[in-house]
């Protein structure tokens, strides 16, 4: 059996016993494995942007394979003991896939995920603004690399709080004071330009969530 990493950034429930976790890796793109996780405690290991290792089990009756030998590569003890970092976590693995399609391999992607998110695993403070770089960046990824010609038609009036985002560093656009209502419309702003340039609906139910924790 094949031993690789992949992300976590959501699961289904399929019986009584078992889930099937959607998850990104380099060698499968985004991809649903199945997984018995037992009783006790077992899904603790499939919390939202989880750094995984696991062995792949191929199944030749279904295109839908097993992982086994599951085990987290990194703790995240900064995510996972703040309430905060926690629900933001919700929101960018939902993005993530309600965005990549089932297969979807784009060179580089998965490999900037990891570092985004041991990032925010090591941010002690000033990580409100996290998610609008991480949108931003997520868009450079997936190849759109966006300027501020292209964001303008949707961030209209808060273009000018956005401009920083582009033409400053990860530090200083992390220190960038902003109000909540502005931070969640730069954040609705891109979510939509994410949808113009990937041609789809992007429904992100925990965003109602961030709206409240950073107002």
């Amino acid at each position: 059996m094949e031993s690789i990493e992949l992300i976590v950034l959501s699961t289904t429930k399929v019986g009584e016993s078992s889930v099937v976790v959607h998850t990104l890796s380099q060698e499968y793109g985004r991809r649903g494995f199945l997984v018995h996780p037992g009783k006790k405690g077992g899904m603790a290991l499939f919390l939202p942007l989880n750094i995984l290792e696991a062995s792949v089990a191929e199944n030749p009756k279904s295109t839908l394979w097993s992982l086994r030998n599951i085990h987290a590569k990194d703790s995240l003890n900064g995510i996972r003991g703040n309430v905060y970092k926690n629900s933001m976590t919700l929101f960018l693995s939902e993005v993530l896939f309600r965005t990549l399609r089932e297969g979807t391999y784009e060179e580089g992607l998965y490999s900037w995920c990891v570092g985004s998110i041991l990032t925010l695993n090591a941010l002690e403070s000033d990580f409100s603004n996290f998610h609008i770089r991480f949108l931003l960046e997520f868009a450079a990824a997936l190849g759109f690399r966006p300027t501020l010609e292209d964001v303008a038609p949707f961030a209209q009036e808060h273009l000018n709080q956005l401009r920083p985002f582009l033409e400053t560093g990860f530090s200083e656009a992390m220190l960038l004071p902003l109000s909540g209502e502005v931070r969640n419309a730069l954040c609705e702003s891109l979510l939509q330009y994410l949808e113009y340039h990937t041609e789809q609906t992007i429904h992100i139910k925990s965003l109602s969530v961030l709206r409240e924790l950073f107002r």
